[in-house]
Parts: structure tokens; sequence; C-alpha cells
């Protein structure tokens, strides 16, 4: 990213200075987001002669993988952001402006989309709970959202509703306008401080240039859920990385082994420099698998409205599917193997190590590898579409 490259390894170093406290603390990073605002984090995407930071797919990737090395609560809090941005960017409208402006401000979006209820996830056009009814003091929004994540730090929410003519509609309204509440109720085993718990629209007032077109959700992008899926194991592969570089550490600062150990120092065991390099080998290839799927997106975005644009993006989303399943294993079994190198010493809650396994545990549960594998052997065997819903 030309230009912005260096201040933002400095703004991610300051995010993760305190990341341990922060887990020790129970303390949501909201001061964090303050720095993030002000740096206009959320204006990545955008060119830089638009005022943005001008990074393509894969520079937007590598950076997410890097912020979730140092804290995977804010990477995964700016998800909802940058996939709206996406949705903008993939199908430029000028009286978008309005919302691209706001993003080169700093301005930070959330997203009200999920609901509790009984029909199946991930539905292309899901019909909502949600809706925005006329009375006699103009439209009101009404209706509970959860998986809320990010929102606690956002300025503006994106809502799926149904709108007042019984179609989806997308609302957007600021998170300070009178009847929004987004409660810190979210009590995940992981990513505890995403504020991923609920939204509510208590009677909030609605106008009219409040929505965006056209309202479908996913309109006629192929493909559209790729993003956030692959975003999701790019902040896995973060904290992979992580996990490799906490072992490293854990190995350096040991100053006692076993009695029966293959060196008398624990720098010099073969054990210990063998799970050493498992991991970071691990971490490598998951970067990797996550920036060949993130180079296949930004083939498939460059082709809107081409005639390779479906299959560029069948493409896309295959890659991102794939680095999941492996991905989603290998992190897991790594946050695990990261106690072996340390013994006892590693368990102490002074030093937080298994908040590692219980955020890649949280997030790999978005989308359930199992699901993800079976539709891939599908598409291997016999050329079975993948779903064109959400989760791809």
């Amino acid at each position: 990213m030309t230009g912005t490259l260096i201040d933002l390894r400095h703004l991610i170093a300051e995010v993760g200075a305190g990341v341990v406290e922060r887990d020790q603390e129970s303390r949501p990073p909201f001061a964090e987001f303050e720095l993030l605002k002000r740096a206009r984090i959320g204006a990545l995407r955008l060119p830089v002669e638009d005022g943005g930071g001008g990074a393509s797919l894969t520079d937007l990737f590598a950076s997410v993988i890097d912020l979730a090395e140092a804290d995977p609560n804010v990477a995964h809090s700016l998800r909802n952001h940058y996939q709206f941005v996406e949705t903008l960017l993939r199908r430029p409208r000028t009286e978008d402006e309005r919302w691209l402006s706001l993003v080169r401000e700093g301005r930070l979006f959330g997203l009200a989309a999920t609901e509790l209820s009984r029909k199946k996830a991930g539905l292309r056009e899901p019909g909502f709970e949600t809706v925005v009814t006329a009375t006699g003091d103009g439209l009101r929004l009404s209706g509970t959202k959860f998986y809320s994540t990010g929102n606690l730090y956002a300025d503006l929410l994106v809502v799926a509703a149904q709108g007042p003519d019984g179609e989806p509609a997308r609302i957007i309204v600021p998170v300070d306008r009178p009847g929004v509440v987004v409660e810190r109720d979210w009590d995940g085993i992981g990513q505890r401080f995403t504020g991923s718990g609920t939204t509510r629209f208590e009677n909030t007032p609605v106008h009219a240039d409040d929505f965006v077109k056209p309202g479908t959700w996913y309109g006629d992008v192929p493909y559209l859920a790729t993003f956030p899926q692959l975003y999701l194991t790019a902040i896995i592969a973060g904290i992979l990385r992580r996990v490799a570089t906490d072992a490293t550490e854990l190995v350096r600062a040991k100053q006692r082994t076993f009695y029966h150990a293959a060196a008398d120092q624990p720098v010099d065991d073969p054990i210990l420099q063998q799970t050493v390099g498992y991991l970071a080998s691990q971490a490598f290839v998951a970067e990797a698998a996550v920036l060949a799927a993130a180079a296949a997106l930004q083939q498939a975005t460059e082709s809107r409205g081409g005639p390779d644009e479906a299959s560029l993006a069948l493409r896309a989303s295959l890659r991102a599917a794939k680095a999941k399943v492996v991905v989603d294993e290998q992190a897991l079994r790594a946050a695990s193997e990261l106690f072996d190198v340390g013994g006892g010493t590693a368990v102490r809650q002074i030093n937080h190590l298994d908040r590692h396994w219980r955020n890649i545990r949280t997030l790999a549960s978005h989308n359930p590898r199992t699901y993800k594998a079976k539709a891939i052997g599908a598409y291997e065997i016999s050329g079975t579409p993948l779903p064109n819903g959400g989760f791809f």
C-alpha cells in the first residue's frame, strides 16, 4: 500500500501492545478503536486519489492477518465494515458516494442482519422479522438482531429488514439515533470483545435517504459472501502466526528442562525445535493459502460485469473454502501444541495463552468446516455448484 504501510505497521503495534492486559481485565478495545478511526483504517480499500489507502484485496487481507496477530478481536470487529465497503466498490454507483465519503472520513460501519429465528442460516434472501413500518410520525424501524460483531465500535449500522412495502431493504442508521440499543451481552468463549451480541431497534426513526438501493441483500453479485468468509480465515491465520511467535518466546525464556530431555538447554532441545518448526510452518502455509484466495477474489472483483465474473467468483469461493477447511483444523491443533513447549508455565493465567484456542474455536464455528468440505467434495466429484448464498 503506497504511502500507508509504515504507518499501518506502527498503528498495529500500538493496538497489540496491551492485548494481554485487555484480556486479563476484560476490557473492550474502545481506546484502540479511537486510534484506528483517527488513522482512517476503514478507508484502506478506497483509491489513493479518493483519499483512501489504495489497498488491493491482497494488501487488505495481508493487513488483516497482521492485525489479527496483534489482536483478533479488533481485526474481527472490522469485518462487517470492510464487507460493506467491498459491496460499494464492487458495484459502484453515484448514489453511494455519500457512504463512501463517510468511510473516507474514518467513520466505521457495523452490521445488523442476523436474527435468532428458526429460518435457515445463510439464505440468499431470507426475509427478516425486523421491519420498517409507516406510522403517523413517519417511518419507524423495530426488531432485534444478534451476532452484531463490531457494532460496539461502529458509527453507523447497516440494517437488514423488511421495508414498508414488504420488500427486502437495507437501511443505514447512526448508532446514536434514538431507539438504537447495542448491548454488551456477548457470552462466547472466544472473541469476547467484538460486541457480537444483541442490537435492538425500538421504534427507531428512519428517513427516506437512509435506504441503500437496491434493497436486496446480495443483489446480482455471485458469491458475495466469499469476502467475509475468507476474512475469518485470515484472522485465524493471524492468530496462528501469534501462536508460533509465542511458542518461540516460551522456549527462549525457559530456564530449566526435564532430566530426561534431549538437551541440557531448552533452546538446544531438538524436540522443542521441531515443535516450533512445525508451528512456524503451519503459520506460513495458512497465510499463503489466504493470500492465494485473496488474489483470486481480486481477479473476480476486477471482472465485475464481464463474461468471466461468474467463473472467477466460483474459483475464488472454492479457494477460500479450501483454505478454511485446512487452516481451521491446523490452527486448532497448533493452539493446543503450543502448550507442549511451555510445560507448566504455559498454563498460568498470567500468560493467557488459552485465548488463542478459544478465539480460533469461536471463529471457526461461524461455518463448520465439515459442511464446507462436503460442498467442495461434491463440486470436485460431480461438478455440483457451491451454494451461492451466505457462507460461500
